[in-house]
């Protein structure tokens, strides 16, 4: 009989295991309920609930020393605006007791292959552990080398061979698994060992860009753990001394508290084995501590657990050379000088400082007003784009490394018989590398500043003679370059400065107006970008290029660029300058 019982629930609240009794005779239900599987399922998926990997909300914390939070470049304490220590690092230390199999080096990797699945499998974690003590002494492996050398030497000279096809035969026999014949020093000789560096280091001395350890693999004394004896059982006991070099393979973290008849049948195997080829079993079971530092974990685990719950992590942020630019909300200020320690730590040495920007731009230089938080004060830096070099002083010049997979399609449309025009050139992002393609380029800018890092860079990339540079007005440039000799080369124009460029468009109207209209001319394709919050940014953009050429026929070639803010995007334009629009009457006063 089945007597089932079940107890009046709410809604929505879940089926207990222990609410139902199943009693099933043998001979009255042959096959198993679909309740008792769903109960059986229920009770399956509530035991295999695991955290798997590596987590600050895991392991033991280490206990505390002096000095957790000293610099150890400086041998400081970082401190924040207050003069009080940011955060301290220690606290970020985990513990976890994990199981391990100490085996001969030699067998490690192919344990490692075959063990795969039972293995520890963290990331940055290696499952292949060294710890101190593991290798065999200096003097036992001369003296083991001295026998081997001497061993195969006698049979060298003992064997007798009577023809030389058995000798190349035997030879053929004999490669190893690197490719050697078993010649003495033959190894050597093909590949010499690495030089051993002449200069070592003392004890208290430390490069400064030299990377920290993040992780610690300590091996447990049986002699001070005795929950550690007798952890095989007595048919695997040897109190044995290992007499060559050894290696911890690390176990997965779900056997750190098991004992040998608990682990899986592949590592039981392992142990039969062993002991079956070798009659003693040369592998062991061992007890150890694995320790991760604070430099172990990555950026938002820090953050996630110094920062109140609920608050967005700010973990993206744009590289400009050595610097982190961080554009960081309201909310995140109050932790402001955590979240830049916290970068600089993580992404050393690439980043040396941490800035934000305080303000939007509003300057005609598009200069921006940046705040350092952390690192080095100085915001001179070089970036390299493209295989080109620019040096930027995000102080006086402005910069977009987003920009940059932007600027490199701009450069596939340009072949070598081009002119480029760059009325917003900047320090020459573009300007200098479209130098590298086309024929000439006319650079300009209103930035004095920019400017002069833009003939710097033009220098530093030995491309000074295809730049021409200009210091002037955009309204004064194109009218100066349009007016000129240079008029009919000119093939394309690059307006980019998104929040003014189709502004300046009017400046084009006229342009041509004193030239004959009966001569053919080859009118520029103009590039002008801009931004629009608009429903329809493509309609809103195109609007605004029709209003300032006074043209209603214009045919656009539009493209979204990138998303700069929730609902703003950045537009790039494609035009060719429009006939009606080169011949017009000026009706600007430049």
């Amino acid at each position: 009989m089945v007597a089932i019982k079940l107890l009046h629930l709410k809604p929505n609240s879940l089926l207990p295991f222990t609410i139902i009794s199943i009693k099933r005779s043998s001979s009255f239900l042959p096959k198993p309920s679909i309740l008792s599987l769903f109960c059986s399922t229920q009770t399956q998926t509530k035991t295999q609930t695991f955290s798997y990997g590596p987590s600050l909300h895991k392991g033991k914390i280490a206990p505390e020393t002096p000095f957790q939070t000293q610099n150890p470049i400086t041998h400081q304490p970082d401190v924040g605006e207050d003069n009080n220590p940011l955060f301290d690092e220690q606290k970020f230390t985990r513990v976890f007791h994990l199981a391990a199999l100490r085996v001969p080096a030699n067998d490690c990797f192919a344990l490692e292959n075959r063990l795969r699945g039972h293995l520890l499998n963290w990331p940055r974690v290696k499952n292949i552990a060294r710890v101190p003590g593991d290798e065999i002494e200096e003097e036992m492996m001369t003296l083991f080398d001295k026998r081997k050398d001497g061993e195969e030497s006698n049979e060298e000279e003992n064997e007798e061979f009577e023809s030389l096809v058995l000798y190349r035969e035997k030879l053929a026999k004999e490669f190893n698994y690197r490719g050697f014949v078993k010649f003495k020093n033959l190894a050597k000789i093909s590949r010499p060992g690495k030089r051993k560096k002449k200069e070592k280091k003392g004890d208290g001395e430390r490069k400064v860009n030299e990377r920290k350890e993040c992780c610690l693999v300590e091996v447990l004394e049986e002699e001070e753990e005795d929950e550690m004896k007798g952890l095989l059982g007595e048919e695997f006991k040897g109190g044995r001394k290992w007499k060559g070099s050894t290696r911890l393979l690390l176990l997965d973290e779900r056997y750190g508290d098991k004992g040998f008849e608990e682990l899986p049948q592949a590592i039981k195997a392992v142990f039969v084995e062993e002991t079956i080829d070798n009659r003693s079993s040369t592998i062991e079971l061992v007890r150890c501590k694995l320790t991760l530092f604070y430099d172990y974990w990555q950026m938002n685990e820090i953050l996630e657990t110094m920062l109140p719950e609920g608050m967005i992590i700010p973990s993206a942020f744009e590289t400009v050379g050595h610097i982190a630019h961080l554009n960081l909300k309201d909310e995140h200020l109050p932790y402001k000088n955590v979240i830049a320690k916290v970068v600089l730590d993580k992404n050393k040495p690439k980043i040396q400082t941490v800035v934000n920007k305080i303000d939007v731009i509003q300057n005609d230089y598009r200069t921006m007003q940046l705040e350092v938080l952390a690192g080095n004060h100085s915001l001179v830096t070089t970036v390299v784009e493209n295989g080109l070099r620019f040096c930027v002083d995000l102080a006086k010049v402005y910069w977009n490394s987003r920009l940059a997979t932007e600027r490199l399609r701009l450069l596939s449309g340009f072949n070598r018989n081009d002119v480029i025009c760059d009325v917003f050139s900047g320090v020459g992002p573009i300007a200098v590398s479209t130098a590298k393609i086309v024929k000439r380029v006319y650079a300009n800018d209103l930035n004095p500043f920019a400017v002069e890092y833009l003939e710097r860079n033009s220098v530093l990339n030995k491309l000074e003679k295809k730049i021409k540079v200009f210091n002037m007005d955009g309204r004064r440039f194109i009218n100066a370059m349009f007016s000129s000799e240079k008029a009919h080369s000119i093939t394309h124009v690059v307006m980019n400065l998104p929040n003014d460029a189709a502004e300046f468009l009017d400046a084009f109207r006229g342009v041509y107006r004193n030239q004959p209209r009966d001569k053919e001319f080859n009118f520029p394709m103009i590039h002008v970008y801009g931004f629009s919050k608009a429903r329809d940014p493509e309609f809103d953009f195109h609007e605004r290029i029709r209003i300032a050429l006074q043209e209603a026929a214009v045919n656009v070639d539009m493209r979204r660029v990138r998303l700069v803010a929730p609902g703003k995007y950045m537009l790039c334009a494609s035009f060719i300058l429009p006939k009606s629009v080169a011949f017009a009457e000026c009706t600007l006063n430049v």
